[in-house]
């Protein structure tokens, strides 16, 4: 019997499912990145309205940027530690619990293939493999009762490296023509097409590394930034008279 042109044309377009989960790298790339386009670039719109020289923006600018390096860098290694000692402390207690209270925790166990579907002598099995390690135990109580996944012990200072580079990187691209241009309005002039090219571009690869949609992401992103080192430059107007 020949096969009906629609089987034949399922077996050539075969489905692919495309899922993306951005990995903790990028999610530091993408911290660090939008801060350190932003908060740079206000900072210079804003002393360009009270100031005449291109090297005081700079100085301010590099003293922002190495600023806002360590502070980022610093946070991304205070989080990436508290999520390390929160697992370790989670994981000793469920140790304890598997130790002290194994009926209980059996439940537990029996509970989750439950949901899953199973029952009877296969529940049974699936129960008795599990709680026949303790390792094994613990490590499925905490990923599929607490929702934990064991943390990489790199991710502090991994953490702390991408966040602080990504923002320096950031920072750089609105700050550079004030130090290529010495004449104030043409710098701030470039400075502002420079970093909304930037800011786009990185709210369009955002969008698509986090699987949310691009253009959506590229336009909030942009106007992110443009409002912040409008908001800057107007309050430096006014106080600078």
């Amino acid at each position: 019997m020949s096969e009906k042109p629609q089987e034949r044309s399922m077996e050539h377009h075969e489905h692919k499912e495309e899922h993306f989960t951005a990995s903790d790298t990028v999610r530091d790339i993408v911290i660090g990145m939008a801060d350190g386009l932003t908060v740079p670039f206000a900072l210079a719109a804003g002393l360009s309205g009270t100031l005449s020289h291109t090297w005081t923006v700079v100085v301010a600018g590099l003293a922002e940027i190495a600023a806002g390096c360590i502070a980022m860098g610093l946070g991304g290694y205070l989080a990436a530690k508290t999520e390390e000692q929160h697992y370790t402390s989670e994981e000793a207690r469920e140790r304890w619990e598997i130790v002290h209270l194994p009926a209980r925790e059996r439940q537990e166990v029996e509970e989750v293939f439950r949901e899953w579907g199973l029952e009877g002598e296969v529940l049974d099995r699936a129960t008795d493999a599990v709680i026949a390690d303790e390792d094994r135990w613990t490590e499925f109580m905490m990923k599929h009762e607490l929702g934990l996944e064991k943390p990489d012990p790199k991710r502090a200072r991994n953490s702390s490296i991408t966040i602080g580079l990504s923002y320096v990187v950031g920072g750089l691209i609105p700050l550079s023509p004030y130090i290529l241009i010495d004449q104030m309005q043409n710098a701030l002039t470039l400075s502002v097409i420079l970093t909304v090219i930037a800011l786009f571009v990185f709210g369009f690869g955002k969008g698509k590394f986090m699987g949310t949609p691009v253009w959506k992401s590229a336009i909030s992103t942009t106007l992110v930034g443009g409002v912040a080192a409008a908001v800057a430059f107007v309050i430096a107007k006014l106080i600078g008279g």
